[in-house]
């Protein structure tokens, strides 16, 4: 096992160019498609979860919002097939590098933003100053707000790396443990072996939730703006 722990979250290349495009471009080919009336019970099931997943985020949205229902459910789909692949062995997760974060999150923020300056710029401005606020405290106040505003797609692609690299780190670890006592102490092997499995299942889950709550917050975003 590699012993560079931060070995897994270089961007692989293959015959020196990059391959990070052909890994993001590569989930969207998991996804199966359907030519014919009656579908199969994959293709039924997928279905059902994005019929679910679009109908529990854009219930709370108005007409204008849900213009933005196939962009968010394509973001939802793609973070958690790519967090759900960096799972397997001798892959990399794109999602663990903040650059492609940063690129997912600050486009969909500035659209949020945008559409509300031009839609509802009273409002929009209103949030940098909520009501009855002592005169005293208005320029402080404005400061306070709009850095807030700003810091929203770096805490949304923050938040996302974070969880998945603290994920992978922990597991490579216990991994190492792992291997490291199957030649000293057996029972205290399996213990840590049932330790993996369940980390490893806690990490799916992780994977999963990451990307409906990068997607729930964008969609929260959008809510405020629209």
């Amino acid at each position: 096992m590699n012993e560079n722990l931060f070995a897994s979250f270089i961007a692989p290349t293959i015959l020196g160019l990059p391959a990070t495009v052909l890994i993001i471009l590569f989930p969207p080919l998991l996804i199966p498609t359907s030519k014919y009336l009656i579908n199969n019970r994959l293709i039924t099931t997928q279905q059902w979860l994005i019929k679910l997943t679009s109908k529990q985020m854009m219930t709370m949205h108005n007409t204008k919002g849900r213009t933005w229902s196939l962009m968010l459910v394509s973001l939802i789909i793609f973070i958690a097939t790519t967090n759900l692949l960096g799972l397997l062995p001798h892959s990399f997760t794109p999602t663990t590098q903040l650059s492609m974060n940063l690129a997912m999150a600050i486009p969909l923020w500035a659209g949020t933003v945008i559409m509300g300056f031009r839609s509802k710029i009273k409002n929009a401005l209103a949030h940098f100053l909520p009501q009855g606020t002592p005169t005293p405290l208005i320029p402080m106040l404005v400061i306070i707000e709009t850095i807030s505003l700003l810091i929203q797609p770096m805490a949304l692609a923050v938040r996302l790396t974070a969880n998945i690299t603290a994920g992978h780190l922990l597991m490579h670890l216990i991994g190492s443990a792992t291997l490291a006592m199957s030649t000293i102490n057996l029972p205290s092997t399996l213990i840590i072996f049932t330790i993996l499995i369940l980390l490893t299942i806690l990490e799916i889950a992780v994977a999963l939730i990451q990307a409906y709550v990068f997607t729930l917050l964008v969609s929260l975003y959008l809510h405020d703006n629209t």
